[in-house]
């Protein structure tokens, strides 16, 4: 089986110009789904995490996922204002603006090792904004992982993390 062969192109989404990966054929077909979380899981034995930082929004579906089968903790980052209780947050910068993520303060701390489980790497803004959130709570990065990476964007130049696991480049 294929990973990218459940990976459409739409394009000029979300403004013309730009050719979209969308994961939805992934997630509609069972099967294929169930294959790529196994296969990220395959890729991560061996490495040892404790809990696994997931990106809003199409983070959580990957992440979630995975934590299930491996038997992880799912700690979520969010857009600001999402989380309830106390936060750290960091801003970053978009190519049009700045956006600011959060992750609740009294989730993680120097004792875990932790993965990053994002959909897709694209420019690698919002991964290097997390692995700052990881470093500020005091844990550590030991994966940063994709199920497709964009690589003519080149987002892993930028990532501070240097284990990368990713199952399909386009």
């Amino acid at each position: 089986m294929q990973i990218s062969d459940f990976i459409r192109d739409i394009k000029d989404f979300p403004k013309k110009g730009i050719v979209f990966k969308d994961i939805t054929p992934l997630l509609n077909n069972p099967d294929a789904f169930r294959f790529c979380i196994e296969q990220l899981s395959s890729k991560l034995e061996g490495i040892s995490f404790n809990k696994i930082v997931v990106i809003e929004s199409r983070g959580f579906i990957f992440g979630s996922a995975l934590g299930l089968l491996m038997k992880k903790a799912i700690i979520p980052v969010r857009k600001k204002g999402k989380l309830p209780a106390e936060v750290i947050s960091i801003s970053y910068d978009l190519e049009y603006g700045t956006d600011t993520l959060e992750i609740h303060k009294d989730s993680l701390d120097k004792t875990d090792k932790v993965i990053i489980v994002d959909d897709l790497l694209a420019t690698g803004g919002t991964v290097c904004a997390v692995e700052k959130l990881v470093k500020l709570s005091g844990a550590e990065v030991v994966a940063d992982v994709f199920v497709v990476d964009l690589t003519f964007l080149k987002g892993m130049s930028k990532l501070s993390c240097k284990k990368v696991i990713k199952l399909v480049d386009f």
